[in-house]
């Protein structure tokens, strides 16, 4: 089966020892292309260089996740927006907004959200979203923007029905992980998961976060890599009643269509 991670954080420090060697891993595993997440300015300074070094595996996304809003200035504008014109750069973002732990206050992460929604429609780039506990500013805040925006995804949905339902009504791609692969957390979304059409369906790590529950044996580091990424798609062919071959078939055009890869 050929994949397509759309979400992994290959820049992360946890990666440090042995990045080269989890890309190949993930190559070796049939994950034919990985997106790196820029959550930080240095991290998608990182992700865009990394990008370059692998241009037949690796693209990038270029943002400021919610966590680091407080971060965002003139500066960091001006070099999203340079990072954007690299042809590395596939999306803006990740960004969003994250009320679960408020790491930046909450008028900060509204506006650095705001604003890089205003640069994925300035770029014309699709945006690479995030939302934990703040759905309702969220969907508000990206509705009035929604109409300008080429394309969207909500990167690691783990919502409920209302919440997935209003997100398809705004023409959104979804992202799904190994939360899926979760037998306490990820029940809900295994009932649900099936309402989202194949053409925009896409799956995710978010290495090195959320290694599938599922996984036997389990590896000792706990560390999640897009080498783990197929049972994410076994996972998620098994709540649509599916092949798994029918799911990462459908699930990689949905990617290479959403970031224009060739």
């Amino acid at each position: 089966m050929d994949l397509i991670d759309i979400g992994v954080n290959l820049t992360s420090s946890q990666f440090r020892q042995d990045r080269e060697q989890v890309i190949e891993r993930a190559i070796a595993a049939g994950v034919v292309h990985m997106v790196v997440t820029g959550t930080t300015l240095e991290h998608s300074i990182n992700a865009q260089q990394l990008a370059q070094a692998h241009p037949q595996y690796l693209t990038s996304t270029a943002g400021i996740h919610p966590h680091h809003a407080d971060q965002f200035n003139q500066h960091a504008e001006t070099t999203l927006l340079d990072l954007a014109e690299t042809p590395q750069v596939v999306a803006m973002g990740e960004c969003g907004l994250d009320f679960n732990r408020n790491y930046s206050p909450q008028k900060d992460q509204l506006r650095c959200y705001e604003a890089q929604l205003e640069l994925a429609i300035a770029t014309e780039l699709p945006v690479f979203l995030h939302q934990r506990d703040a759905h309702d500013a969220f969907i508000k805040i990206l509705k009035k923007h929604r109409p300008n925006l080429s394309n969207a995804v909500v990167h690691c949905f783990t919502g409920n029905a209302d919440e997935l339902d209003e997100c398809l009504d705004l023409d959104l791609h979804i992202g799904i992980t190994g939360w899926i692969c979760d037998e306490r957390r990820g029940q809900t979304l295994q009932q649900i998961v099936n309402r989202i059409p194949l053409t925009r369906l896409m799956i995710e790590t978010d290495a090195p976060y959320l290694l599938p529950r599922n996984l036997n044996p389990m590896p000792k580091s706990k560390r999640n890599e897009p080498y783990y990424l197929p049972q994410v798609c076994h996972t998620v062919a098994r709540c649509y009643h599916l092949k798994s071959e029918d799911i990462a078939k459908a699930t990689t055009l949905t990617a290479k269509a959403f970031f224009q890869l060739n």
